[in-house]
């Protein structure tokens, strides 16, 4: 179908002139349809329902392939390697895990701390194993994606949030649950004020928390030999946070405009169609103040990030426009809603198409370097074995 796809399946990049080699642009299409990945969406939706969620591993490896297949950088599509069988393994893990949690906090306190310890001892060693897993399993071209994040990296991101958790969960086993007195009566009391502070301080800390995952997250990508680098700022994230938090209070007023507005519209109408009117206005203003938030945040984000992140031969361009994802999410909200949910999977496709092809690569050097150092960059560590053995796979 493509010229240079033997080479690269035997590993080579065969056929391009050398005069390609530098500073060309690749850039990115997606090729799916909703129709297409329609099909695929029901039949992977009635078996997870039938089997109880035991299928959902299986269902997520064919979406994976599906969007890989039809992600094109530079007319060459990724490709996915993961057995749905070894990312099962790694569903009854988590299902294990989440149910003994879930139990251990119904029997006592102490239990559910338990449980809180092991999950912050075994959760950032999982993600990683997650990253390794779906990376070591992508491809383009015959080049091997990597994970090369320390599993110490993995950790420290964490750790202000689990202290947090681990003083939260120690002021109840201390003092019991909180805001219930005597009788059942409120309380807020030491504890209960302690607590608010503990969860205003998550608050604060969350976008530093949130950019160095992505810092660890993105410096450990690896294609082949070439590895990535990234100058994102926890700065940067606050000031974006501030933003959207000033969005978010902009559209707070509005909504309770728009709130007293339909409850006045009911009130005048009256009966039946009054009250109607009146949920359809308030859910509208509702819809309205978090459906313009979040595309705010995801394309800022998004542009941030990437455009932040590069290899040593590879320079990443996001232009990601706020206008038109609004416009796009405000009609997948839409349509699915309309739908009843059957629009999902067009809105899936429609999504990744904008999101996708807002970014492009310009790639500086010969990628006939990255395949003879590709073999020198593989990583014979346990916790990447561990991740090809449990198919854990949390996401990007």
């Amino acid at each position: 179908m493509h010229q240079h796809e033997e080479g690269a399946a035997t590993g080579g990049l065969t056929g391009w002139p050398q005069s390609e080699y530098r500073k060309r642009k690749l850039d990115i299409q997606f090729t799916g349809s909703g129709s297409e990945y329609f099909r695929i969406w029901i039949v992977n939706l009635l078996l997870t329902i039938v089997t109880a969620g035991l299928y959902w591993p299986f269902a997520k490896a064919r979406r994976i392939r599906y969007f890989y297949a039809n992600t094109l950088i530079d007319g060459h599509a990724l490709a996915f390697h993961g057995d749905a069988w070894k990312m099962f393994c790694g569903h009854l893990l988590m299902l294990v895990l989440m149910g003994a949690y879930s139990m251990a906090g119904r029997i006592s306190l102490f239990a559910g701390a338990v449980a809180f310890v092991l999950l912050c001892v075994l959760g950032p060693a999982l993600w990683r194993a997650g990253l390794q897993f779906r990376l070591r399993n992508t491809s383009w071209r015959g080049l091997r994606f990597g994970f090369d994040g320390a599993l110490a990296g993995a950790y420290l991101p964490m750790l202000p949030t689990m202290l947090i958790g681990a003083a939260i969960v120690g002021l109840q086993l201390v003092f019991g649950p909180p805001w219930v007195g005597a009788n059942g009566a409120p309380r807020i009391g030491t504890e209960e004020k302690v607590l608010m502070v503990l969860l205003l301080l998550a608050v604060l800390v969350t976008p530093w928390v949130f950019t160095e995952l992505k810092r660890y997250q993105h410096t450990g990508y690896r294609i082949a030999s070439q590895h990535a680098q990234v100058r994102l700022t926890a700065g940067s994230v606050y000031l974006l946070c501030l933003r959207a938090a000033g969005m978010g209070l902009i559209g707070l007023v509005l909504f309770i405009a728009v709130f007293f507005f339909g409850m006045l519209v009911g009130g005048f109408t009256g009966g039946l169609f009054g009250k109607i009117v009146a949920i359809i206005t308030i859910a509208s203003g509702y819809l309205l103040m978090f459906a313009a938030v979040a595309p705010y945040v995801t394309a800022r984000f998004q542009n941030l990030l990437w455009n932040a992140t590069s290899t040593e031969d590879l320079t990443v361009t996001s232009q990601l426009n706020f206008g038109p994802l609004l416009s796009l999410s405000a009609r997948n909200w839409l349509l699915t809603a309309i739908t009843l949910g059957l629009y999902r999977p067009f809105a899936a496709v429609d999504m990744a198409r904008m999101r996708l092809e807002a970014v492009s690569l310009t790639m500086d050097g010969d990628p006939e370097t990255w395949v003879a150092d590709q073999d020198a960059t593989q990583t014979s560590a346990v916790g990447e074995f561990a991740g090809d053995f449990f198919g854990i796979d949390m996401g990007l």
